[in-house]
């Protein structure tokens, strides 16, 4: 959720040396009496521990209860550190396996990172490096501060847009990213799996544009408000769109119409061909109950 153009202006040998000399923050797993006993597959339960204790049904999150009792948390995050699809493969049969850890890892990497800092009210009082004022104010939550998964340590940042939007082409990863802010999806009370993602996936997507604050239409301003998520991820949506229905010019309204209930489909079909799309603005403001 940080602009790609100024990363691509910086330069990859550039950002490469910045993470040696910006003074980045290594946030690093507490030590458990009893790590996660891995056998033949990777489970979420630890986190689903969290979730089901710290998250309300709105998705909002006890960050002050869940600094003070970090048990489960730090349990699932000593476990993420050790073990990722990338150093043990055989862990996780499939894309789907995959994928649920990925945004799973996301989630929790951002609730780690919140507690880290705790108490703030957005994550953009987590700053950037003094010299590295230029970048972006959400740079110092998503970018500077180091996680590991796996073994390999890297950032928010790398982990949505090189691995996760990279390696999987499925734009709905975009209303189950948590980035522990207002403006997010909701943060589900039960962590994806492999099992059942596709289903997860598919409900969260509804349930985020079934929301007012993430799709309605203005008549009287004759536009069709969305998510700055759909600005920021546009080719996602769109190049998804175009590979299952090459004989169409996709829009972001063909994609989202996939998701709408049968009353919200009808209201756009009513509108889209002579109103404009804008866009909400994003609210930083952490996702604190």
């Amino acid at each position: 959720m940080i602009s790609n153009l100024l990363y691509a202006k910086v330069g990859i040998g550039l950002s490469l040396l910045l993470h040696f000399l910006s003074g980045c923050t290594a946030i690093n797993p507490i030590p458990v009496d009893e790590p996660l006993a891995v056998s033949s597959s990777f489970n979420h339960d630890s986190y689903k521990g969290v979730l089901t204790t710290y998250v309300d049904e709105q998705g909002r999150v006890d960050y002050a209860g869940l600094k003070q009792q970090p048990d489960n948390l730090d349990l699932y995050y000593d476990s993420i550190t050790r073990y990722s699809p990338d150093s043990n493969p055989e862990l996780f049969p499939g894309k789907p396996y995959e994928l649920a850890y990925w945004i799973n890892a996301y989630n929790a990497g951002a609730l780690k990172t919140v507690i880290t800092y705790y108490p703030i009210k957005s994550v953009l009082e987590v700053k950037n490096p003094v010299l590295l004022f230029f970048f972006p104010d959400n740079a110092g939550f998503f970018y500077f501060q180091r996680l590991t998964f796996g073994g390999a340590t890297t950032s928010l940042y790398y982990l949505e847009n090189e691995v996760i939007r990279k390696r999987y082409d499925e734009p709905r990863i975009h209303f189950a990213l948590n980035c522990a802010s207002i403006g997010c999806p909701h943060l589900p009370r039960t962590p994806f799996t492999g099992a059942d993602l596709d289903s997860q996936l598919d409900f969260e997507t509804r349930k985020f544009l079934a929301e007012q604050r993430n799709f309605y239409i203005d008549h009287d301003k004759k536009a069709i408000f969305l998510s700055s998520i759909f600005k920021w991820y546009k080719e996602d949506f769109t190049k998804w769109y175009q590979e299952r229905y090459p004989l169409s010019t996709p829009s972001l309204l063909d994609y989202i119409e996939l998701y709408l209930s049968k009353n919200q489909q009808v209201a756009l079909e009513r509108v889209r061909a002579n109103y404009t799309i804008d866009f909400i603005p994003y609210d930083w403001g952490l996702n604190s109950q």
